[in-house]
């Protein structure tokens, strides 16, 4: 089975791993960002498909997908879905 948008996911996290940022660097660029720990507390995560996560946020079971980086393992860039 092809997945088209392979290439772009891979190229994705190819440059978001090339120059993972810390947490101070990420939130002035993408606003709120989650540790694993934080991630778990504020969202049911649905899956994986780097580099995004697909969630829900428990506070108001809105489903939304972020981005992540691997070392250090952050989340950002919430986007909420329909």
């Amino acid at each position: 089975m092809s997945d088209p948008t392979e290439d772009l996911r891979r190229n994705l996290v190819t440059e978001i791993n090339s120059q993972p940022g810390e947490r101070a660097e990420l939130e002035a660029r993408y606003g709120r960002v989650w540790n694993t720990e934080e991630l778990t507390r504020d969202f049911s995560v649905q899956g994986f498909l780097a580099p995004f996560v697909t969630v829900t946020r428990k506070a108001d079971g809105k489903k939304g997908l972020m981005s992540f980086q691997h070392r250090p393992r952050y989340y950002f860039c919430f986007e909420e879905t329909a």
